[in-house]
């Protein structure tokens, strides 16, 4: 399969029955795929995120619907499928892709204000990967209990699992090939936005609360989905923290908020009123009130930057907080890794790297200067130096 031609649309992705099910899949009669239900519960079962669920149950969901394309069980499914999964994914286009307007820079170009990538028409190499491993996740799981392919139709390097399995960490990781089928993902370098594009940016933003969530992330360095989260007692005004629930380990932490960005948010609070009952600081400002969501969040940034032809994410924010502390001469590395809660402190070196966009004044410096002249020592004979190393 080369994506000439579209998966059939079967089956869909519907919301579960609670919180230990948060998602399902369902084939076109509407029926649950019962082995994909019993894996998804599995998986939740093993402390999973309700949004690991659901973007597990759309991986398994594109991977049936190449099942049923062509007529395969999922019982007997080999490499072959997995091949077709993935040359599908490799040249199909992606029809989230679609809502961009025209006019706009094409699929696979830099955006020339940011310098970040747009992204391109097809699926990204890491989607690719991540269904992968959702589906060898899937028979991994049917495997041990003696349910489904004799052989896991998803390819592996054994030699990487086993070597990965035993290694120390304070070694170095080792380099491994990929395994058949897998893509190569690249190394995407993290981009902050400059000041003045930030201040562009700012200047964009249409209301106080607007204002004052892009202060508060840019202050706290907190993720998307953390900061909508925040309710008015997670709100420390004394200290200057915010209490958000952390996306990974889910564990309430706290984060840094500059008094900038307080003061916005008490503008925004005393415009839009106090939440009742402790509910979520961010709301909705036209008809009933709502939580912001982060496709609405979402949505104020693609509109500002829309404004500026600019293609900066919720994320960059982030990335914004980050290249600014880890760039402070009077923070360490360690504590930016606190402040910002990563995992491993090669995480946060990434923001100390220097891009070309950092160094054009430097570099405007650098072309003006005169080309060093060589002086040789007076004490040697202009007439053996030429000799030596030719006229100069």
């Amino acid at each position: 399969m080369e994506g000439r031609v579209g998966l059939p649309t079967l089956g869909a992705v519907v919301a579960g029955p609670g919180e230990l099910f948060p998602w399902l899949v369902r084939d076109d009669a509407g029926r649950e795929v019962e082995s994909v239900g019993n894996y998804l519960r599995d998986l939740m079962l093993g402390d999973a995120s309700a949004l690991t669920c659901r973007s597990y149950a759309y991986d398994l969901l594109r991977w049936f619907r190449v099942l049923w394309a062509v007529d395969v069980g999922w019982e007997r499914a080999t490499e072959a499928e997995t091949a077709a999964l993935v040359g599908w994914l490799r040249s199909a286009r992606n029809p989230q892709r679609r809502r961009s307007k025209d006019g706009g820079h094409p699929p696979g170009s830099v955006n020339p204000v940011t310098g970040k990538q747009v992204s391109a028409a097809g699926y990204a190499s890491a989607t690719i990967a991540h269904n992968l491993t959702a589906v060898r996740g899937f028979y991994e799981f049917h495997g041990h209990f003696g349910r489904g392919p004799v052989a896991n139709p998803v390819p592996e390097n054994t030699a990487r699992r086993a070597a990965l399995a035993h290694r120390s960490p304070i070694e170095a990781m080792p380099r491994f090939r990929r395994a058949r089928l897998r893509p190569k993902v690249p190394v995407r370098r993290p981009r902050a936005i400059p000041d003045a594009q930030w201040d562009a940016l700012f200047a964009r933003m249409g209301c106080t609360r607007d204002r004052a969530l892009l202060a508060c992330y840019v202050s706290s360095g907190a993720r998307a989905s953390e900061l909508l989260g925040v309710r008015l007692g997670d709100v420390d005004w004394s200290d200057a923290r915010l209490w958000v629930v952390s996306k990974g380990s889910r564990v309430r932490q706290q984060v840094p908020a500059s008094p900038e960005a307080l003061a916005y948010l008490a503008a925004y609070l005393e415009e839009a009123g106090l939440p009742q009952d402790n509910g979520p600081v961010w709301r909705t400002r036209r008809g009933v009130v709502r939580p912001l969501t982060y496709w609405a969040a979402r949505r104020i940034m693609q509109r500002a930057s829309a404004a500026l032809g600019a293609n900066w994410t919720l994320h960059d924010l982030r990335h914004t907080a980050a290249t600014r502390l880890a760039r402070d001469p009077e923070l360490t590395l360690v504590e930016v890794q606190t402040i910002l809660r990563h995992a491993h402190i090669t995480t946060t070196a990434l923001y100390t790297v220097v891009g070309i966009e950092d160094l054009v004044d430097k570099l405007a410096e650098h072309y003006q200067r005169p080309r060093p002249t060589v002086r040789w020592n007076p004490g040697y004979d202009p007439a053996d130096v030429e000799a030596v190393f030719g006229a100069q």
